[in-house]
């Protein structure tokens, strides 16, 4: 039986109040990504955004593989989930804000506040953001647009194209790092619904996985999205 432990937020001060509003995790892990140790918790009865997924570890070793620098650049993060791609983005220099749906907001604020020095949490924000609805509250600048793991439900393809080409300008490289599943329509987004919107291009593969990362950039003359809802 797994138990669920109930951890506070880290702070300076000497003597800390307990907070009631506290996320619960199921456990707490260690990784090991471009010199820098993460300690990564998971959340309770959060879903799909409790776990560190194999996608975000390959789209982080990527980063590591291919010595990305996100020095000056600014960067949003889609499905944040646990934050450890975000959270890795950040110490390498990226100026980051981390998305997801309101409820997975504390434990990726938990993992913030237990991983990024304090010096650097300026360069760090954590939203709300629903795909297909809340994407205009965010500008369109960014230099980068990361995701993980976010392809797994047909139903939310047409709001996550809808959501990438709002946020994506034609100077915005994308990573998405994805596994493929049968049955959820994820290999027919990658190969046919992306490539109508986006120049795609695969940079890394876990065979042993069926991980594929790929680079993208928006086509400048792709239609707009009144997408196929």
């Amino acid at each position: 039986m797994t138990t669920a432990l109930c951890l506070e937020n880290s702070g300076d001060d000497a003597s800390k109040k307990k907070d009631h509003d506290s996320p619960c995790f199921i456990r707490q892990d260690n990784f090991e990504f471009c010199g820098y140790s993460l300690k990564i918790a998971m959340g309770v009865n959060l879903g799909v955004s409790a776990y560190v997924w194999d996608s975000g570890i390959a789209l982080c070793r990527y980063f590591e593989k291919e010595k990305i620098s996100f020095t000056g650049k600014k960067v949003i993060e889609l499905g944040s989930g646990t934050g450890i791609v975000g959270i890795l983005v950040t110490l390498l220099g990226g100026a980051v804000t981390m998305t997801d749906q309101p409820d997975t907001l504390k434990q990726i604020e938990y993992n913030v506040s237990t991983n990024i020095p304090t010096a650097s949490r300026h360069r760090l924000k954590v939203r709300p953001l629903t795909w297909g609805e809340d994407q205009t509250n965010f500008p369109t600048d960014y230099d980068f647009i990361l995701g993980s793991d976010i392809v797994y439900s047909s139903v939310t393809y047409p709001s996550l194209i809808r959501t990438l080409h709002y946020l994506a300008n034609q100077g915005t490289t994308i990573y998405l790092s994805s596994e493929f599943r049968k049955g959820n329509g994820s290999l027919s987004f990658h190969e046919v619904l992306l490539p109508e919107y986006f120049n795609c291009l695969v940079v890394d593969r876990l065979e042993d996985k069926d991980i594929t990362v790929y680079k993208m950039t928006r086509i400048s003359t792709s239609p707009e999205i009144g997408l196929r809802a």
